[in-house]
């Protein structure tokens, strides 16, 4: 058995490597036979860069920027080999991890730090720029990242304003005054990959569907909306065009959005461009079984998640799929039309968040273990796979 291992890391845990490494030792155990490529992965979010360096090379760039609420941190991207192409995530600038619970609410944070990372890609000689969006502490449009480039938000009083969440209902116009990513600017290509593919406005938009997690409340998420809503108007009459419902334009709180005005920028699913960009496609196709993993599988899996663009590339080469997870909120009807022949929680259903969070690379080894151990003995077929209850055991 030809065994691929392409998980996602795990959120305040594991990077994907680790996360692979930590199911091959199980798998190794269970069946020592088995022929295992560890293989990390992402889709946009936390440890895309470090995962693209992995694969294609290239060498870390440190850069001191500001953080979502305008203090000074150090952040890192990779610059290719030849230099030429950056790989970026905001969320090393402008992520959730960089705030305290006590310190997030998205109607003060902002992505100017993912701004000043892209300007130093670009004063380095990148010729292209490709930026992960996922998880941020944001929801500011992209006005932040924009602020930072040199383009400037005047209030109808004339006033400039601060670049956060707050103030995107008091947007009267913009401008560029220096930015090195001007309309007259020489840019260079910009690929923006992002982890999840709401569109900028309504119940699946931004504020309402992520804006809770990042700290807001019930009035605040409507602030956000209305803000938002209006933001979106000023954007189309500058630009010309309508962003709100492409695909992607709601992603880390607007950003989405923001690139493709403000840079303009190409979207497209993280783990469709990560999946091309690694040659993953070439180790599936030799492979008799995927194992991915990723810290939470839930509704939001489906939206272009990196499980969710797994189990469609593996469907196209009848490859079935196994996901190792630390937490399975997604219903059965969910886990099946994701396309995944098993889901297993690994952690033990009694073992608090702060430890489970310690004891991850333990609790996938054993989880992994397990479950080889059981379907991988003789006569155990590929449809021994699939009642997807969550449990070890699922050959039986």
């Amino acid at each position: 058995m030809k065994i691929l291992i392409a998980a996602d890391s795990f959120k305040d845990a594991l990077p994907s490597l680790a996360v692979c490494e930590a199911i091959e030792r199980g798998i190794r155990k269970a069946a020592p036979a088995a022929g295992t490529v560890v293989f990390p992965m992402a889709d946009g979010g936390e440890g895309t860069a470090s995962v693209l360096a992995h694969h294609l090379g290239g060498r870390e760039v440190q850069c001191t920027v500001n953080d979502p609420l305008f203090r000074p941190v150090e952040a890192s991207y990779f610059l290719s080999e030849n230099g030429e192409v950056a790989f970026l995530e905001m969320a090393g600038a402008s992520g959730l991890q960089r705030l305290s619970p006590a310190e997030r609410n998205p109607l003060d944070t902002t992505t100017f730090g993912t701004g000043e990372l892209l300007a130093d890609a670009k004063k380095r000689g990148a010729k292209k720029i490709v930026l992960g969006i996922g998880g941020s502490a944001t929801n500011d449009g992209g006005m932040g990242m924009a602020a930072a480039l040199g383009w400037r938000f005047i209030s109808p009083q004339g006033k400039e304003l601060p670049p956060t969440g707050r103030y995107l209902d008091q947007v009267h116009h913009f401008s560029p005054q220096s930015s090195v990513f001007s309309p007259q600017a020489s840019v260079p290509p910009i690929v923006v990959i992002y982890d999840v593919d709401n569109p900028l406005l309504g119940p699946q938009g931004a504020a309402r569907v992520y804006a809770r997690q990042k700290g807001a409340d019930d009035d605040a998420i409507e602030q956000l909306e209305a803000g938002m809503q209006h933001f979106s108007a000023v954007l189309k009459k500058h630009f010309g065009k309508d962003f709100s419902a492409i695909p992607g334009a709601g992603a880390a709180g607007g950003l989405g959005a923001g690139a493709m005005a403000f840079l303009n920028a190409t979207l497209t699913p993280g783990i469709d461009a990560l999946m091309e960009l690694t040659g993953f496609e070439k180790l599936l196709q030799q492979a008799n079984l995927v194992v991915t993993g990723e810290g939470k599988l839930d509704g939001q899996t489906a939206r272009h998640k990196l499980i969710h663009g797994i189990c469609k590339k593996a469907a196209q080469h009848n490859v079935p799929v196994v996901a190792f997870c630390g937490a399975v909120e997604a219903s059965p009807a969910q886990t099946k039309a994701i396309g995944l022949a098993a889901t297993i929680a690994i952690s033990p259903q009694s073992q608090h968040l702060e430890l489970a969070l310690q004891q991850t690379a333990r609790n996938l080894e054993n989880a992994a273990f397990q479950w080889f151990q059981v379907n991988t003995g003789a006569g155990k077929a590929r449809k021994g796979w699939a009642d997807g209850n969550g449990h070890p055991g699922l050959g039986k």
